[in-house]
């Protein structure tokens, strides 16, 4: 039994969410984003990617792209609302649940046996019924497949890659399809001459070290269909960050340091309900000709401290060189350390 995996994600969810409690919009170009023009882009309908909107596009330029375009501000806690009712169905299927986002997860199905399929199908039918959102789901032996087979056909799409179908279905993608091939390696596998994941087979598992690193052994395995990555039932945050961009460009620090204790608060407050310490701290700017500096310190100490968190932001804020006013400013901590007595909650990492 090759099968085992099942990956889901939410098509448009944001989007898709408004498009359920407004069924006037269905059908529409809708876009979902940060108010004014400064905002991105969460999310937006199959209609408005017709006209080349795309999820963190600026939302002046989405504006552009589609005038017509019907634009939604964001609403997180009905998103929240409607993602745990999904995740609760997932949950009655299996508790082997790995949640990547609020509107995607991986799922260990293998309990099912031969009715892996049948068993993914009713999941799928199941969230469309109680929740009316439709979700595109891929079933496959490991979760690098089952994401790949879901990514396949798009929305509302349920594929199936066996094991001995993978190197069939991935020979002629593009490498950019590997997971961890982002723009840089994608230009580089160019440049040897590797367009499709079938041209990266001329090379042997020690010529793929030796041309990208550590990765290369990863990649490697992947271009072959092959996974040992396990479903993390309970994952822990590495880090958390709040950040804004402004509504206008400013370089008055204590305007700046405003929107930093507001942040602290805000973190300090993640932390405490969760369980988790804190010891690096990173201020972050991105200034009018979207040029980006951070700035960071470990503390001697462990906290959850929302004032000794502001008190180091504010030194961070005061080691930059602000000959340019500022657009967006963000607060995040990390090298986190998690309470060993604290439940983590299915939203932990996200701060909306």
């Amino acid at each position: 039994m090759s099968l085992k995996i099942a990956h889901v994600d939410c098509d448009c969810f944001f989007a898709a969410v408004e498009m359920l409690d407004n069924p006037k919009l269905r059908g529409k170009p809708v876009i979902v984003g940060g108010k004014g023009g400064r905002g991105v882009v969460a999310t937006c309908s199959y209609e408005a990617r017709k006209f080349g909107v795309h999820s963190a596009m600026p939302m002046f330029m989405a504006r552009q792209k589609c005038p017509h375009g019907i634009f939604v501000t964001p609403r997180r806690e009905r998103y929240k609302e409607v993602s745990r009712a999904i995740f609760r169905i997932f949950r009655l299927f299996t508790p082997l649940v790995e949640p990547v986002s609020i509107d995607e997860a991986y799922m260990d199905l293998s309990h099912y046996g031969s009715g892996i399929v049948e068993a993914a199908r009713k999941i799928k039918e199941r969230v469309k019924e109680e929740t009316g959102i439709t979700i595109s789901v891929g079933v496959a032996p490991n979760k690098f497949l089952a994401k790949l087979a879901s990514d396949l056909e798009k929305p509302d799409g349920f594929t199936v890659i066996r094991k001995e179908q993978a190197q069939d279905v991935l020979r002629d993608l593009p490498v950019n399809k590997l997971r961890g091939v982002g723009p840089r390696t994608e230009a580089k596998m160019h440049r040897l001459g590797c367009y499709k994941i079938s041209d990266l087979y001329r090379y042997d598992l020690a010529e793929m070290k030796r041309m990208f690193g550590k990765h290369g052994e990863v990649l490697y395995h992947y271009a072959r269909g092959e996974d040992h990555r396990t479903i993390e039932t309970r994952r822990e945050a590495k880090s958390v960050s709040r950040e804004k961009t402004l509504a206008y460009d400013t370089s008055d620090l204590e305007e700046l340091a405003n929107y930093l204790r507001e942040f602290a608060h805000d973190v300090g407050k993640w932390l405490h309900e969760r369980g988790y310490f804190a010891r690096t701290v990173t201020v972050k700017i991105k200034d009018r000709r979207f040029r980006e500096h951070s700035k960071s310190v470990t503390l001697q100490t462990f906290t959850q401290d929302e004032t000794v968190i502001w008190r180091t932001a504010l030194e961070l804020l005061h080691q930059f060189e602000l000959d340019e006013d500022v657009r967006l400013i963000g607060l995040g901590v990390s090298n986190l350390e998690l309470h060993p007595t604290v439940q983590l909650s299915f939203f932990d990492g996200e701060l909306f």
